[in-house]
């Protein structure tokens, strides 16, 4: 799932923001790039060979960690940042390898001729993007979550009905009625995943125009991605880059701030989609850091300290993952003695990619989650067990009180999820209304509903666009008494250019159009033939119009905070799914499973692209470059996915073990709870109380959030345990949660201990970042050599 966003290590002042590869190193930020510098970017090559294959060839090492993570906890990271950072390493590289060749007359050096010489920074996007299309696609084809759910979670009374003669389905679905489980072949497996990783894609091209020109939306990891990129390149900037700084001063910004910067996204992003800054995933790093770092230090000496730290952390924590193959006892120390580690589960599993992954979430969201795990492992389980309401063993996701808190930390996720999201509903509700609510009824008053109808769609009642900030606060007085608007308010419809990449390198509309007809049809095809008779075609287009409507929902909640609520968007369609799926149906289950994975596809592709477009935007890149990326990325990444997915569940046992697959157990545990099924004894009491009193406290971090974004307070706010967070915390074991919380708490002192002595904050931060990456990359990739292993037999010690 998606633990709520952290926060920031550090704060920052407005009057600090220079970046030292401008033009000038005296240039700020928000500087509009020159006409000779945009013609000049778009005439470089945006779509390369050599780009595709070296983003295609990290995403899919991206994809097989991101694969073996999902199973274990549910997270998983798109690696945004140090896709680019490895993709620029190895370019840096090859050039000077391919040059001392050219040198020595090498028939190699000929040969390879110029594959390393001007790698760009519009080319690095491109990597950066196709990396990160292919490796989350473990979550976005329900590879860590639906599809276990579906083949291993199933009751045999929950086997759906189905009057297909397709020998393959006719023999799935009697495996399941005996054992429970629909145990899919892989070809099925691939098309349900092609038929998934597209519209979403689709859609976001619609939405580029709207959050990213105009309304410039903030997308602080797609920012700092790009500022990060442009540091490496130690090129000219585009101006656009500090769009957001500039913005803000515009509103009157210009006192300290804290921004709430880490998240994770589950399922991702998966603990994606809150995810992860900079080092990680498509979460954020602080623009500022970024900035800072470049000014305080050479950055053609610095790129190569952060690969040697990378290098450093991929090492040690690949050799510890595969020691810990021989070794397993190391995934379960018994930290707080033999007692409780037996008894109630309280045992620590150092795994540095853990360790990592704390510190891209932050020190906040890790010490929510440990809060979570503390009242879920060490009040809620013992008195579960201890009253007889969860007799069987702890660990019994069934009988035991694993089993029991579990609904308790669902009914968190879902009271935080509908409370973040019909705020993002009713807030430009509210703005619009006190803005264009005079002037209307000021209107129709005057000229009648149909005479004003009229004018307003002969373009009087206004015209042209400019970006809005929702943040600011119209004061009763927008209108001159005449039905018009004040001077204060009237820029809102006054026409203004807009920047954008020139017309050659947009996305047509009827390409768009077309294609988002044609992914939208490719994926009711590929449902329906995957799980044929078991969901209707209307209940399919059903899901894929919520898809795209819930998915703008989870574009604007990333443009702004970073966070894109993927998992509370499926668990709102699994609600929406069971008012509207047939009473008794024995599909039900399933129905309510297969439309919440679609529209978490839906909200996890838009938001992907949008935040690659915006890292692409403030640099130049082609949008159409980065679509087409993006769309061979997600083909390669579905098939993938599949077949890793694959091999794990053949060679693990699955549930069970490392990988007792967390989110699977979420998934199932909400269709059943929404289709009307028993709760354990006393789970509706708890369940009710604690989302209640977390919705409360969701509203009140909504608050604080806006006070925060306005410079009035709201420092107190990352003190408001987010629900995501305790809601992971209480479902995932400790072992899990206390190696993380170790990674987010020692990180911050790391970087506060870093600043104070001089070392620069924005180093310290960047440097934690590619620490984490690097120690998440080790376990994920080395533990292919463990699959391997395991697959063959290999005994443990």
């Amino acid at each position: 799932m998606a633990p709520s966003r952290g926060s920031s290590l550090s704060s920052t002042d407005d009057d600090d923001l220079a970046h030292t590869t401008s033009r000038s190193l005296a240039e700020p930020i928000g500087r509009e790039p020159s006409p000779a510098f945009l013609a000049a970017r778009s005439q470089q090559p945006q779509f390369t060979l050599r780009a595709l294959l070296v983003g295609l060839l990290i995403g899919v090492l991206i994809a097989f960690s991101n694969t073996y993570f999902g199973l274990q906890t549910g997270w998983i990271s798109g690696m945004a940042m140090p896709s680019a950072l490895i993709g620029f390493a190895y370019f840096k590289a090859l050039n000077t390898i391919t040059g001392r060749l050219r040198e020595s007359d090498s028939s190699l050096g000929r040969w390879l001729g110029g594959w390393g010489e001007g790698f760009s920074e519009v080319e690095n996007v491109l990597v950066q993007t196709v990396a990160g299309s292919v490796g989350t696609m473990p979550l976005g084809c329900g590879f860590v979550g639906v599809i276990p759910a579906l083949e291993f979670l199933l009751k045999p009374e929950e086997t759906p009905e189905s009057s297909s003669t397709d020998m393959g389905i006719v023999e799935v679905l009697k495996v399941a009625g005996e054992g429970g489980g629909l145990r899919l072949p892989l070809s099925k497996l691939i098309l349900w995943a092609l038929g998934l990783c597209f519209f979403g894609v689709m859609f976001a091209v619609p939405l580029r125009k709207e959050v990213i020109v105009r309304e410039k939306l903030k997308f602080p990891s797609g920012t700092a991605t790009a500022l990060m990129i442009g540091v490496l390149h130690g090129g000219e900037k585009t101006g656009k880059e500090g769009e957001m700084e500039e913005h803000a001063k515009r509103d009157g910004a210009g006192t300290r701030r804290r921004r709430s910067r880490r998240g994770d996204d589950e399922e991702a992003e998966a603990l994606m989609g809150d995810a992860s800054p900079s080092g990680g995933g498509r979460g954020s790093q602080d623009d500022d850091d970024v900035v800072g770092s470049g000014g305080e230090h050479d950055t053609k000496k610095d790129w190569k300290k952060q690969i040697r730290v990378l290098t450093y952390a991929f090492a040690v924590s690949g050799i510890y993952t595969l020691l810990s193959y021989f070794l397993p006892q190391v995934h379960a120390l018994p930290i707080l003695g033999p007692y409780l580690a037996h008894t109630y589960l309280w045992t620590l599993n150092p795994s540095p990619a853990y360790v990592g992954q704390g510190i891209i979430m932050g020190p906040a969201t890790t010490i929510h989650m440990f809060l979570g795990a503390v009242l879920g492992w060490a009040v809620l389980s013992p008195l579960a067990k201890s009253q007889g309401w969860a007799s069987g063993d702890v660990g019994d996701w069934n009988t035991g009180s694993k089993g029991w808190i579990v609904w308790v930390s669902l009914a968190i996720m879902l009271a935080d999820a509908i409370v973040s999201l019909g705020w993002l509903v009713l807030r430009p509700t509210i703005w619009y209304s006190r803005i264009y609510g005079p002037i209307l009824v000021r209107g129709v008053r005057e000229k009648g509903l149909t005479r004003f109808l009229n004018s307003m769609i002969r373009g009087k009642g206004g015209r042209g666009y400019s970006p809005v900030d929702l943040n600011d606060d119209p004061s009763s007085d927008t209108t001159n008494g005449g039905g018009s608007l004040t001077k204060s308010t009237s820029h809102l419809l006054d026409p203004e250019e807009e920047y954008d990449a020139p017309p050659s390198h947009l996305i047509g509309w009827k390409t768009t159009s077309l294609g988002l007809l044609a992914s939208l049809a490719f994926c009711i095809f590929a449902v329906q033939y995957s799980f044929k008779g078991m969901i209707s075609i209307p209940l399919t287009t059903l899901a894929l119009l919520l898809a795209l409507v819930l998915s703008i929902m989870g574009v604007r909640a990333l443009g702004e905070t970073d966070l894109n609520p993927v998992s509370g968007i499926s668990k709102l369609t699994q609600l929406i799914f069971a008012l509207v799926t047939p009473a008794g149906s024995k599909n039900a289950v399933v129905i309510n499973l297969l439309a919440g994975g679609i529209s978490e596809a839906g909200a996890l592709q838009a938001g992907d692209l949008l935040q690659d477009l915006k890292t692409g935007h403030l640099l130049g890149a082609s949008p159409k470059a980065q679509f087409w990326g993006q769309l061979v990325g997600s083909a390669v990444g579905a098939v993938v996915s599949a077949c890793v997915y694959k091999l794990y569940t053949r060679v693990y046992t699955i549930p069970g073990g490392l990988f007792q697959v967390p989110t699977g157990y979420v998934w199932i545990f909400t269709a059943r709870l929404v289709t009307g099924q028993g709760l354990p004894p006393r789970v509706p009491v708890f369940a009710a109380g604690a989302a209640a009193i977390w919705a409360v406290l969701t509203a009140v971090r909504i608050y604080g959030t806006a006070l925060k974004r306005q410079g009035t307070g709201g420092g107190w706010t990352d003190f408001v345990p987010g629900g995501i967070a305790v809601a992971v915390g209480m479902y995932n074991t400790p072992s899990f949660t206390l190696a993380r919380t170790v990674g987010g708490v020692g990180a911050w002192g790391w970087v506060r201990w870093n600043a104070r002595s001089g070392g620069g904050k924005g180093g310290g931060e960047t440097g934690m970042i590619v620490l984490a990456s690097g120690l998440i990359l080790g376990e994920g990739l080395v533990s292919i050599v463990n699959l391997g292993l395991a697959s063959g037999g290999v005994p443990h010690l």
